[in-house]
C-alpha cells in the first residue's frame, strides 16, 4: 500500500510527518490519513512532492518491487562508468547529491 511506503521511506530518513508536510507542501492531516491507509489514491501531484523531498522516484511509492532489469544503453553507461577509473565511492556519492538536487 503507498501510505506504508510513505511512511516506510519518512522513516527511513528520519523526518516527521510534520517536517514532510513542510517540506512537500501536503498538508500534515493528508500525510497522516495516506500513512494510516485512510486516504488511498492520492494524486500523482501529491505523490510527486512526497517522492522528491524523501529523494526517491513515485515508482518507489507505487510499487513493492521494482523491475532492477538492465537495458543495454544503461550497460553502455555502466562500462563507460567503469572504465573511466572513478570508484563506486565517487559514484554513490554522485548519485546520492543528484537524487536530492534534482526536483
Amino acid at each position: 500500500m503507498i501510505g506504508y511506503r510513505v511512511k516506510s521511506f519518512r522513516e527511513e530518513k528520519k523526518m516527521s510527518i510534520s517536517e514532510l508536510s513542510t517540506k512537500s507542501g501536503v498538508a500534515k492531516s493528508y500525510i497522516s490519513s495516506l500513512e494510516r491507509n485512510l486516504q488511498t489514491n492520492p494524486t500523482i501531484l501529491v505523490l510527486e512532492k512526497i517522492a522528491s523531498i524523501l529523494c526517491i522516484t513515485v515508482d518507489a511509492l507505487l510499487h513493492d518491487q521494482i523491475d532492477h532489469s538492465i537495458d543495454d544503453e544503461w550497460m553502455e553507461i555502466l562500462h563507460d562508468v567503469m572504465g573511466s577509473g572513478i570508484s563506486k565511492e565517487e559514484m554513490r556519492e554522485f548519485i546520492e547529491v543528484r537524487k536530492c538536487t534534482v526536483r
